[in-house]
């Protein structure tokens, strides 16, 4: 049976119990600057150093170059459009990567590495970002510029340097100041030979949900809904289209279609105030599907998550009694009387750790975006992991429905993950065993009311479907 006939294709889905969730899990004061959303300030030190922090992955094939694959990599949460006079530049001491695993071994096969150099020429003559109108990403007006190197490595390989002094998008200071911030944005996103495209800059933070959690849950009759927390904010962004043969095992993307991904940051073991450091690098921030360290792991090892490698997951006994055994439906049941799936939820295992597919034994009677499904992956070698998978074949689908795969749009979440995917209510109906029944939960129905993102895409989108700037 496929997983279209095997899913229903009813609408309607609900954050509410997760909203719930996720104020346990760590809403910090009262305004939204201090919310939790998929990524943003999910563990206790990330939230500390936001310029670091990854927010969102998305990955999904791209409209308009059917056999490229687009991948949007946010870090920097809570951008306040009005938050200057430095704004929010990529930390020049870190390194931002998107790892891609193609045989299922749980290590990257494929790593693209961004490295930022900031020029600030305002020194002791000005307090400003700008000292007039700027019109180009080289105007004399722009006193403070970012520029990064992008690296790639294939199969273990030494790194090849794709791209040196790469402009990036300035913060957008507002219309007196860039009066045509879409050209600045268009002149950022650049074409490299092999057909590659590369954007780095601001961009719209595009996660959408609402969390007034704190009044009873939504005034305790779901009258406080419908209000997205994130509207208006923005995240600094890195996209990234390369075709598929890039990213797929031998090659071959019709042998080999699915991909795992996952994005991570790293910073050196020493850092000096005031400037400089020292010592190796660690990893300091980890995202694969959205919320699974806010709403899946416990808060005593949200850190660990965040420093730990996807081949170390499965070895991880806490860790996968909380994907088997999860805390939100019990939540659910205790909050709103409805009952929990039963145990061990070896769907979760599916969605989360290995794929939907036949050959891991799971209740999903369906192949679709697992490495085992690959031709070539030897399944010896498999090993169950949290990544965003991707299957590369899956058609772009003419109209997505939010709720992609339960919806039966198999090109959406968690097939990948596309900007309007409302990825929440997906999860949270995930979470009830909407994906083993093939049925969604109709008591939680009503949900937050926030179904798209409050901007639109961009006609001159950089790299394609990277959302506008909110200003």
């Amino acid at each position: 049976m496929s997983i279209r006939t095997r899913i229903s294709t009813r609408r309607g889905a609900a954050a509410l119990a997760a909203m719930a969730v996720l104020g346990g899990a760590g809403l910090y004061g009262l305004g939204p600057s201090g919310a939790v959303a998929s990524s943003h300030r999910e563990a206790p030190l990330i939230a500390a150093d936001p310029a670091v922090d990854n927010t969102d992955l998305y990955a999904f094939v791209s409209p308009d170059r059917p056999d490229y694959v687009t991948f949007v990599a946010n870090w920097i949460p809570f951008e306040e459009p009005n938050g200057g006079p430095n704004f929010y530049p990529f930390a020049t001491d870190a390194t931002y990567n998107i790892n891609v695993d193609n045989d299922g071994d749980a290590r990257p096969d494929a790593v693209f590495r961004w490295k930022f150099k900031t020029t600030d020429k305002r020194g002791t003559g000005t307090f400003l970002y700008n000292n007039g109108p700027v019109e180009s990403l080289d105007d004399e007006n722009l006193l403070v510029r970012q520029t990064y190197t992008l690296e790639s490595s294939f199969d273990g390989k030494p790194f090849k340097t794709r791209v040196s002094n790469g402009p990036v998008a300035p913060s957008r200071v507002g219309p007196a100041s860039m009066p045509d911030y879409g050209k600045l944005r268009d002149q950022a996103a650049i074409q490299l030979p092999g057909g590659w495209k590369v954007y780095a800059g601001q961009a719209d933070d595009p996660f959408f949900l609402d969390l007034r959690v704190f009044d009873l849950l939504y005034g305790g009759d779901l009258s406080e809904t419908g209000q997205d927390t994130l509207a208006g904010y923005n995240v600094n962004t890195i996209v990234l289209q390369v075709p598929f043969k890039d990213v797929a095992l031998n090659g071959d993307a019709k042998r080999n279609p699915n991909i795992g991904i996952w994005t991570t940051t790293d910073r050196p073991r020493v850092r000096i105030t005031g400037g400089g450091s020292s010592g190796d690098r660690v990893q300091v921030s980890r995202l694969g599907n959205p919320l699974v360290n806010e709403v899946v792991v416990p808060a005593g090892l949200k850190d660990a998550f965040n420093a730990s490698r996807p081949d170390q997951d499965a070895k991880n006994p806490t860790i996968v009694k909380r994907v088997t055994n999860p805390e939100v439906p019990q939540l659910i049941e205790k909050i709103y009387g409805i009952p929990a799936p039963a145990t061990p939820r070896n769907d979760l295992v599916e969605i989360f750790l290995t794929g939907i597919t036949t050959k891991a034994g799971g209740p999903i009677k369906a192949d679709l975006n697992s490495q085992l499904n690959n031709k070539d992956v030897n399944p010896k070698r498999f090993v169950p992991s949290e990544q965003l998978r991707l299957n590369l074949t899956v058609p772009v689908t003419a109209e997505p429905n939010r709720l992609g795969v339960l919806a039966g749009d198999l090109q959406g979440f968690p097939n990948g993950r596309r900007l309007t995917d409302d990825v929440v209510d997906i999860e949270v109906q995930a979470l009830e065993g909407a994906a083993q029944t093939g049925k969604i939960v109709d008591a939680l129905a009503a949900g937050d009311k926030v179904d798209a993102n409050d901007q639109q895409f961009g006609a001159r989108s950089p790299t394609s479907r990277c959302p506008t700037v909110s200003a």
